[in-house]
């Protein structure tokens, strides 16, 4: 039997869907070991964006144009960490914060420039895990109202790497939640 193993990821975009617009950023964290991180910037398949979504992320198209790494060597360095992670008999599990989104362009992007996604064909998503876990509405898996009762300190600001990490924390507190 393989192991589980829960990689907590987090993506910037160009704009929202992968294909149309480009990952700018990724950021991954094993969830039961955070030290194990990964994270780069992409230079973009095409230079369409959405002005409210490179607000929020602070980058510049021109600037990854110059200095982004190419999709396809980026998205190898990505397989070989998960590679790494997860060991000869461990499965990757994708976990996203409103996985949907983050899935859908590392999905893309994996298909798109190697062939095959690692994680599979599926993503666990942390707000949908809460909801079920705690008997919740959905209007209560917000970040903050989800941070607020595990009692987990916030530490997401729209850098990908920190983003992966935070949301690791909150899930790992909800898994040792379910384990007790």
């Amino acid at each position: 039997m393989k192991n589980e193993h829960f990689i907590s990821v987090d993506i910037e975009a160009a704009g929202p869907i992968p294909g149309e617009f480009s990952m700018l950023s990724l950021g991954a964290c094993s969830v039961e070991s955070p030290d194990l991180t990964f994270t780069l910037e992409f230079r973009p398949i095409n230079m369409n964006s959405d002005p409210k979504a490179l607000e929020v992320t602070g980058l510049s198209m021109a600037d990854l144009q110059r200095r982004g790494t190419d999709p396809t060597d980026g998205m190898r360095q990505f397989n070989k960490w998960i590679t790494e992670v997860v060991g000869i008999n461990g499965v990757p599990v994708f976990v996203g914060f409103n996985a949907p989104f983050d899935w859908s362009f590392v999905n893309y992007y994996f298909h798109r420039f190697l062939g095959e996604n690692p994680f599979g064909f599926a993503g666990l998503d942390i707000k949908a895990f809460y909801m079920g876990r705690y008997k919740t509405t959905w209007s209560e898996t917000k970040s903050s109202k989800i941070a607020a009762a595990l009692q987990v300190s916030e530490d997401g600001d729209h850098n990908p790497l920190h983003d992966a990490l935070y949301q690791a924390k909150l899930f790992k507190t909800m898994l040792d939640d379910q384990r007790k």
